[in-house]
């Protein structure tokens, strides 16, 4: 029997997923009426409702296959030791002259335009169990980057 690799979560970011998965499963039965009303408008192959309704059914069910599969397969992390950066972190760090945070998740949580990276990011790796007061230096191609953590909540 193949073993499942496990996919980290935060609470926050696996109740998102669960939320999804609920409101499609409201909206499926009607996808499913729409290509009950298509097919029964006559010719299939020429039938452009038809075939729309059914892309959408499709589309739903592909959706909510890959939910339940990361619902199944997440691992939610125990919060942080206070003081050192975990999944759930929010991370305020200093960058020479420049002030950023981060929000730590897991790796289907990620949104860098939101502040929240990846825990298996080059950034995100390195912060794992740092505390305030630490460096972590960033190797980009160009350069060295380098982050002092200023705060960790």
């Amino acid at each position: 029997m193949k073993m499942l690799s496990l996919i980290s979560f935060t609470k926050e970011g696996l109740e998102k997923v669960k939320e999804e998965k609920r409101l499609l499963l409201l909206k499926r039965p009607q996808a499913v009426d729409e290509l009950r009303i298509a097919r029964e408008m006559g010719d299939l192959s020429e039938n452009a409702a038809y075939h729309v309704a059914r892309a959408k059914l499709s589309q739903t069910d592909s959706r909510l296959r890959h939910l339940d599969n990361l619902i199944r397969r997440a691992h939610i992390h125990n919060p942080p030791i206070q003081g050192t950066v975990g999944l759930g972190s929010k991370v305020k760090l200093q960058n020479r002259d420049k002030a950023f945070e981060y929000q730590i998740v897991g790796s289907f949580e990620a949104d860098p335009a939101q502040g929240k990276i990846s825990h298996i990011s080059p950034l995100g790796r390195l912060l794992m169990g740092k505390k305030i007061g630490d460096e972590v230096s960033v190797k980009t191609s160009s350069s060295l980057n380098p982050y002092k953590i200023l705060n960790i909540s």
